[in-house]
């Protein structure tokens, strides 16, 4: 049990740091029935969660399975301030009623993947606050400016002459100090958060918590375009709030390779099932567009229900493999003598008119599922079914 145990906690992470820690806790949860604390730490700058992190919700949710109580802190102190890690540049501070309304939703969505009786919700403002200039300047001669300095992003910036705050000093500090104050045995993150967590460990110490965290980070899961990190400032994400059918219609879009990289990281097939189905796809044997629907069922399962992603499947096979139009679209009304690229951005399927002319020359944009090539072209009294690639549609009333 405690290898398999083990086996599931590894499996698709980066690093860990103190395994041997990590095994005696689980070890004491099945010899002794000992719970200990698991810590990730969410900063609510945006309203809603995507993919990219459940995969930390879901490695939390094997601990859960393990014996762990899970510390879900909010930052909703250091949200305020904003994570400098990977950023060029200052972060624009948020503004508390933002933080705080960001902050309710991110509490409704973990739900859906972690056991409640087994969470504790915190906010780091309950003792961020309190902690006072006093003890805020204490926390400080804890680290050296020449040690943060050593931060790769902290370090290209310093050295290309970019602006670097003081506040951006304090924030790996401030979440250092939430893992003194939750006295956590495990804390969890993704691999670019690796000076922060490390800081954790190196505050428990100093402040003679009695223990150091053990660390476990996770690969950074590449968005919809298998480059770069999932983010919705980007567009390459899949929101876990989104509708059904746009939750499976995104999945599907992905590319196979990208695809078994989805699999380890979200799915909860076994790592042999998933190597097993992997063959049967390589012998040809699955095809890997069977494999890609069974994955983007699971996901769209999982954040609704089995019903909802059998319902999402068959609209899809119905726009795309019968070239039928989805059922249900938004109805918008317009003006006559429109100009098309206007009405593509009126009707919500294109963010720009400049976008639209794009997408008209390369053939992606339709009206009643005729391709139109005039960029120029301005819309007459009629209902049309506007639609921009396999995806977008849009009901329009032209008075």
């Amino acid at each position: 049990m405690l290898q398999q145990a083990m086996d599931e906690i590894s499996r698709g992470t980066a690093e860990i740091i103190d395994r041997e820690r990590i095994e005696k806790l689980v070890k004491g949860y099945f010899d002794e029935g000992k719970s200990y604390k698991v810590k990730v730490g969410f900063d609510p700058t945006a309203a809603d969660l995507h993919l990219g992190h459940t995969v930390l919700l879901q490695k939390l949710a094997t601990f859960q399975k393990y014996g762990a109580e899970v510390q879900l802190l909010i930052g909703d102190f250091t949200a305020m301030i904003g994570d400098p890690t990977g950023k060029s540049e200052t972060r624009k501070r948020l503004d508390r009623d933002t933080v705080l309304e960001n902050a309710k939703s991110y509490q409704e969505q973990v739900f859906k993947i972690l056991d409640p009786e087994k969470t504790y919700v915190v906010f780091n403002s309950s003792w961020l606050e309190a902690l006072g200039a006093d003890g805020l300047v204490s926390l400080t001669t804890l680290f050296s400016v020449a040690r943060m300095l050593e931060r790769d992003d902290f370090e290209k910036r310093y050295k290309s002459g970019q602006n670097i705050s003081i506040s951006e000093f304090l924030y790996p500090l401030l979440q250092g100090y939430d893992s003194v104050e939750l006295k956590s045995d495990i804390e969890l993150g993704g691999t670019d958060q690796k000076f922060n967590l490390l800081m954790g460990r190196h505050l428990q110490r100093s402040y003679e918590v009695g223990k150091e965290q053990a660390i476990v980070m996770m690969p950074i899961l590449e968005g919809l375009d298998g480059v770069q990190k999932m983010s919705k400032s980007l567009g390459n994400f899949i929101g876990i709030t989104e509708p059904a059918k746009e939750i499976y219609a995104k999945v599907l879009s992905i590319s196979d390779e990208l695809m078994w990289r989805y699999y380890e990281l979200l799915s909860e097939q076994t790592l042999e099932e998933i190597g097993e189905l992997k063959e049967n796809v390589q012998n040809g044997s699955v095809h890997p567009k069977r494999a890609k629907e069974n994955l983007a069922l699971e996901i769209t399962a999982r954040f609704y229900n089995e019903e909802s992603a059998k319902m999402a499947k068959e609209e899809f096979d119905n726009v795309f493999k019968a070239n039928q139009i989805p059922s249900d679209i938004a109805s918008f009304e317009i003006e006559a003598d429109t100009w098309i690229c206007k009405a593509l951005v009126d009707a919500g399927i294109e963010p720009s008119t400049s976008q639209a002319r794009r997408d008209i020359k390369q053939g992606a944009v339709r009206i009643d599922q005729e391709k139109i090539g005039d960029e120029q072209l301005k819309l007459q009294a009629g209902d049309y079914i506007l639609q921009v690639g396999k995806r977008k549609f849009a009901k329009v009333k032209v008075k």
